[in-house]
């Protein structure tokens, strides 16, 4: 079935009165909200995706380094090209619970993805961060993750904001190797 496509509000009859908007429906989405196959607390780390992540190889992981207490990874859903996460090895919830080896390492880890990301994509900015619990935004809030995510001057433009469309310049897997090389040398 075809989507409609109009700038004519739709109306629908008994659910109360027209306001003009138009609505986007994304049924597909109630999965993410309503947290399918997602773990859900400490200790349960069955399925847990950054639990499985480093018992892959790098490129079937998309992993880009791994450290002692904390790896680095491509956000599979990126918000722009080359979003990639820091994350420990442990199953850990919140920032907190860190060790101070595993705090130090994703640090280091942060700033190193910094580095990388410049040297191969110029990135312009950052925006880095944690999202600690699902009413914070945490996709998978049973185990910690640290969002880095290059910028460029003029970045976000009509396709995500209008068309809710997220255009990426380059397959993932080519992502990781290119990022992977600046790893190392940056």
């Amino acid at each position: 079935m075809l989507a409609r496509m109009t700038n004519e509000p739709e109306l629908q009859i008994g659910v109360g009165s027209p306001d003009g908007f138009q609505r986007l429906w994304t049924p597909h989405r109630m999965a993410y909200i309503q947290g399918e196959n997602k773990p859900t607390g400490p200790g349960s780390d069955d399925g847990c995706p950054f639990c499985t992540v480093p018992g892959k190889s790098d490129e079937d992981g998309l992993v880009l380094a791994r450290g002692t207490h904390v790896y680095a990874v491509l956000n599979l859903y990126p918000y722009n090209g080359g979003h990639l996460m820091t994350v420990p090895f442990r199953h850990v919830a919140d920032y907190t619970d860190l060790t101070a080896e595993e705090t130090v390492e994703l640090a280091e880890f942060t700033k190193q993805a910094m580095r990388a990301l410049r040297a191969a994509s110029g990135a312009h900015g950052f925006n880095i961060g944690l999202n600690q619990g699902p009413v914070a935004g945490a996709g998978i809030a049973a185990h910690l993750h640290q969002h880095v995510v290059p910028r460029w001057g003029g970045d976000t433009n009509f396709m995500p904001v209008i068309g809710h469309t997220k255009v990426l310049p380059q397959l993932l897997a080519d992502t990781r190797r290119i990022l992977a090389e600046a790893w190392e040398t940056a």
